[in-house]
């Protein structure tokens, strides 16, 4: 008969206990650059339970809680389960999901990857929270219309790495492609939310919170070498800004804050090259051209600007290093196809990095929504947009009074 076996013999061999660590740490890693924690944690909740409120043009859509809580999070879930969540898209049950989590992107991540991201969200602490309930509107509503979607628009498949690329460029394009989903906010979407391969990376809109409780339109730029887009930036401009929300040019401000508070600034600094050298290699998809205002509008527009701005954007755009970021030809917002972005830091100011980071400048932007009216919001975003070397487009009212 067989003795018990003893405490010793039931312990993990030490190779093991730091295989599981260093597995946990490595998926830690994998999960900071696909920004989960982004996405699956609300202001006031617990780490990943979820609950995030996501507005969309088909109704309100909640991230799912990713602890390991057995009843409403992901404790019962097998590997496989997580696998077929992220290369598929579909829960353990068999039921489709929303591409509102972006599953067309993390199809692309690599089993061991995906695998070291299960293991540590298994490590961290269970939390027992239900999210509420998708609030869309029929027939979005019914989960099985999906397949069609999917059978139409998603291409399920691993990242391979491209011949003739060197091993930086193809480090870079998993982490944009695959891990950290930037085509999710800067690629325009068709009338059923999957993104245009036509204008990959060339521009989207998203609905995000420009205050508490309130959604408004909000513009991501066109990340692709265009005269108004990534080529306005040096290499060292935009690393600058991946790991301190910050570059000579702008701060960052609105739903950017998050991308790198809490993903893009804990990346290997080799991680974060890769990332720059692929996204500065894509090919360009132009914008619209740019209809010059008439002199009237630049003239009330000169006026606003002056009375409003002037003092610390300074009368050539330039900036005072002391007081306000630039907004002559390097702003990527300034320059975007779509203002709604400009007009959102217009109207309400931008939003800062939260925590907050060291101050640049002497005091924030302030409001201008109850200060100017539509008709001069627009001229004034007209008039920057037009001057200093810019040349981006009209703003009408209209947009403005959308974005109000």
């Amino acid at each position: 008969m067989s003795s018990a076996p003893t405490m010793e013999s039931e312990m993990a061999e030490p190779s093991e206990v730091l295989a599981s660590s260093e597995l946990v740490a490595r998926g830690e890693y994998l999960v900071t650059a696909g920004n989960c924690a982004s996405c699956h944690t609300t202001q006031d909740g617990e780490f990943m339970s979820g609950g995030l409120p996501f507005e969309t043009p088909f109704g309100t859509i909640y991230s799912t809680n990713i602890t390991p809580d057995p009843l409403t999070g992901i404790g019962s879930w097998t590997e496989i389960d997580f696998l077929n969540s992220l290369r598929h898209g579909v829960r353990p049950n068999g039921d489709h999901l929303y591409p509102a989590f972006p599953y067309n992107a993390y199809t692309k991540a690599r089993d061991g990857d995906i695998l070291a991201m299960f293991a540590y969200l298994k490590s961290i602490k269970p939390v027992n929270k239900k999210p509420k309930q998708n609030d869309l509107a029929f027939p979005f509503n019914f989960r099985p219309l999906m397949a069609l979607w999917k059978l139409l628009y998603f291409q399920p498949g691993v990242f391979e790495a491209r011949d003739g690329r060197s091993d930086e460029w193809n480090r870079g394009a998993y982490l944009v492609e695959a891990l950290a989903h930037c085509s999710a906010c800067h690629t325009p979407r068709n009338i059923v939310g999957a993104e245009r391969a036509d204008a990959h990376m060339g521009g989207g809109e998203f609905l995000d919170l420009v205050s508490p409780e309130r959604y408004r339109p909000w513009s991501a730029p066109n990340l692709t070498a265009t005269d108004r887009g990534l080529s306005l930036w040096s290499e060292q401009d935009l690393v600058d800004y991946l790991k301190t929300a910050r570059n000579d040019i702008l701060e960052s401000f609105g739903p950017m804050n998050e991308v790198i508070i809490n993903s893009t600034r804990y990346l290997e600094a080799q991680d974060v090259k890769a990332m720059v050298t692929y996204l500065k290699s894509l090919t360009a998809v132009p914008e619209q051209g740019a209809v010059a205002p008439n002199p009237e509008v630049m003239g009330r527009g000169r006026t606003i600007y002056n009375l409003h701005c002037g003092t610390c954007h300074l009368p050539t755009g330039g900036g005072d290093p002391d007081m306000a970021p630039r907004l002559d030809r390097g702003s990527l917002v300034v320059q975007d196809e779509n203002p709604a972005s400009m007009i959102n830091a217009i109207l309400y100011g931008p939003h800062l990095p939260s925590p907050p980071l060291q101050p640049k400048w002497r005091e924030p932007m302030q409001q201008f929504q109850y200060l100017l009216d539509d008709e001069e919001v627009a001229s004034a975003a007209t008039f920057i947009r037009h001057s200093w070397g810019n040349a981006s487009g009209l703003v009408t009212a209209e947009q403005v009074a959308r974005q109000r």
